[in-house]
């Protein structure tokens, strides 16, 4: 076997006993147990049959949490039976968020959520997450502290960095109410530890439809649609899907949906730089429209491209083309 292959897994084995072994016995016990009970709620929090019962359930989740939380070195803890809450380690491991949704009603969908910092002594030091974004008036255009939070379950956390600061951008998802889902690109910062989220670190150029001064992009789009919106690590850029209304009416979100063209934001000199247009690969006149076919022309399997991944290509801006189309 390689010896540097030996050597890396040597390395991760020894690194991820030492973060295990900080977490005595006893609390590992002690946090095996709380998740447990953790998980029964977290159920309850999305089965529950009227809101009342999803309320208590919630309430009852954030207490025994954090009770949890308290537990020496418990940031190295994962909670992975968890599925209702998402649980994102910052790349450099400097934090941990815990975010998740509380169904109220159809209209009324509430996220909640912690940071939880990493300590050198293993203690707490937890930040509450309080979602204002009902009493917010301009989402795109807000910038605050965890009081202020616009709320999201994130499902992604992309770390850059730029005068030596240190970005962590955030994909996140919001239910939002009956006629229409969110998808969020957020940019988090920390100030002497204190949290900060948006930052007007886009840069758009005019005349494609979006406001270059927002501090957090935002997708809203048909109930039932699911444009994507995701990091493409060969890529090195957030990718997202063109909306178009099925109406003709771009101005009313519930009725935008993807079309399968891609757009997308680059890091560049520390702002998210737009590119208006990735793939611009064209099927040729009379050729069938598979780009990556799962068999070449002897039959045989393609192993490169069961994945079903787009092409690995560097993006190339290119005109958009004409319509109607709202991005």
């Amino acid at each position: 076997m390689n010896m540097k292959i030996l050597l890396v897994g040597f390395i991760t084995l020894f690194f991820n006993g030492c973060v295990h072994a900080q977490i005595g016995n006893t609390d590992q016990k002690f946090l095996q147990k709380k998740e447990d009970s953790l998980l029964l709620l977290s159920d309850k929090i999305v089965q529950g049959i009227n809101p009342s019962d999803r309320l208590a359930a919630d309430s009852i989740f954030t207490k025994v949490l954090v009770r949890a939380l308290k537990t020496k070195h418990s940031f190295s803890y994962k909670f992975d039976s968890l599925y209702a809450v998402s649980k994102l380690f910052a790349p450099d491991s400097s934090f941990k968020i815990f975010t998740w949704q509380l169904i109220i009603n159809d209209n009324v969908i509430r996220q909640h959520g912690a940071i939880q910092l990493k300590t050198n002594d293993g203690s707490l030091k937890l930040i509450p997450l309080i979602d204002k974004s009902d009493v917010t008036q301009n989402q795109a255009d807000t910038i605050a502290d965890n009081l202020g939070w616009m709320g999201a379950v994130y499902y992604r956390i992309i770390q850059t960095s730029h005068q030596n600061k240190n970005y962590y951008t955030l994909l996140g998802y919001d239910e939002n109410n009956i006629r229409s889902n969110k998808k969020i690109i957020e940019i988090l910062s920390f100030d002497n530890g204190k949290p900060l989220f948006g930052s007007r670190q886009f840069s758009i150029a005019s005349g494609f439809g979006y406001n270059n001064k927002m501090a957090r992009f935002i997708m809203e789009y048909k109930k039932n649609a699911s444009p994507r919106l995701t990091f493409d690590k060969d890529m090195d850029m957030i990718v997202f899907e063109h909306l178009i209304s099925e109406s003709n009416q771009p101005n009313k979100k519930w009725t935008l949906v993807g079309d399968g063209d891609y757009e997308g934001f680059k890091w560049m000199d520390g702002r998210w730089v737009y590119i208006n247009k990735i793939f611009t690969e064209m099927t040729p006149e009379g050729a069938v429209p598979v780009p990556m076919p799962l068999r070449d022309e002897n039959g045989n399997i393609n192993e490169g491209n069961i994945k079903n991944k787009p092409p690995a290509s560097k993006p190339t801006p290119a005109p958009k083309k004409a319509g109607g189309g709202f991005r």
